[in-house]
């Protein structure tokens, strides 16, 4: 596992997710930090339009404390993971 990292965002800036995430339907195993600074939290599911929350992104710390192990991620990059146990792996967007 990597270590926790500090977000550079302030704790309540609203990040992206879906309610398979926030219900625990299913694990958070893709992260997104496109080029407008948003985050996005996401299952295998995708981006559901339908099924997308807002929430704080202390919130999704809180939910998930993994995500500080990627905290630093760039703009444009993607952060993914087989698995909720699994490490994650980081690569650009494109």
């Amino acid at each position: 596992m990597g270590s926790p990292k500090e977000f550079q965002d302030n704790p309540d800036t609203y990040v992206f997710t879906t309610r398979f995430v926030i219900e625990k339907i299913s694990p958070l195993i893709f992260v997104f930090h496109d080029e407008e600074r948003d985050w996005h939290f996401l299952s295998e599911e995708g981006p559901v339009e339908k099924e997308a929350k807002l929430i704080l992104l202390s919130e999704m710390i809180e939910h998930d404390p993994t995500v500080l192990e990627i905290a630093d991620l760039p703009l444009g990059f993607k952060a993914y993971r087989d698995n909720k146990d699994s490490p994650w792996r980081v690569r650009d967007l494109v």
